[in-house]
C-alpha cells in the first residue's frame, strides 16, 4: 500500500504563516534596534537568552541597563495584548538573571520597555512598562 507523504497543505499555510511571523518579528526588533540606537542607545545585546527566558533587546545609557521587549502586530494595540502577564512575569526573572552579572547586580539602574511596531513599521514605545 503506497503512502502519500506530500505536506497537507493546512500544515504548509501553517509553516508559511509562522515563517512570516518569524521574520516579521525580527524586522520589528532590527528597526526598533535602530530606533535607540538613534537616540544615542547603543544596543549591546539581542535576543540575549538566559536559563529562564529572553530579553529581545538590551541597551545601556550611562549607568541605566534598558531592557526592551518588542512586539508587533497589524496594530499597536494588537502588538500590545500579545504580551501576557506570565511573560511579563518572566521578563522580571530574566532581567535579574541578566543583572545577576552587572557590577551593581540588582541595584544597577533598569529601565523595561515595551516597543510596538504595527503592521506599516511604527514605532510605539513605552518606558518603563511594567513600573508599578
Amino acid at each position: 500500500m503506497p503512502f502519500d507523504f506530500a505536506p497537507d497543505p493546512i500544515a504548509r499555510t501553517k509553516s508559511a504563516r509562522g515563517k512570516t511571523n518569524y521574520l516579521a518579528g525580527l524586522a520589528a526588533e532590527a528597526a526598533v534596534a535602530r530606533r535607540y540606537e538613534d537616540r544615542g542607545i547603543p544596543i549591546c545585546a539581542r535576543r540575549w537568552r538566559g536559563l529562564t527566558g529572553e530579553i529581545d533587546l538590551i541597551g545601556r545609557s550611562g549607568d541605566e541597563v534598558i531592557f526592551v521587549e518588542v512586539k508587533q502586530s497589524r496594530t499597536h494595540d494588537l502588538a500590545a495584548s500579545h504580551i501576557s502577564q506570565a511573560q511579563i512575569a518572566r521578563i522580571f526573572v530574566t532581567v535579574d538573571e541578566f543583572l545577576a552579572g552587572e557590577p551593581k547586580g540588582l541595584l544597577t539602574d533598569v529601565r523595561i520597555d515595551l516597543a510596538l511596531v504595527d503592521g506599516q513599521g511604527r514605532i510605539e514605545v513605552v518606558e518603563n512598562a511594567f513600573a508599578g
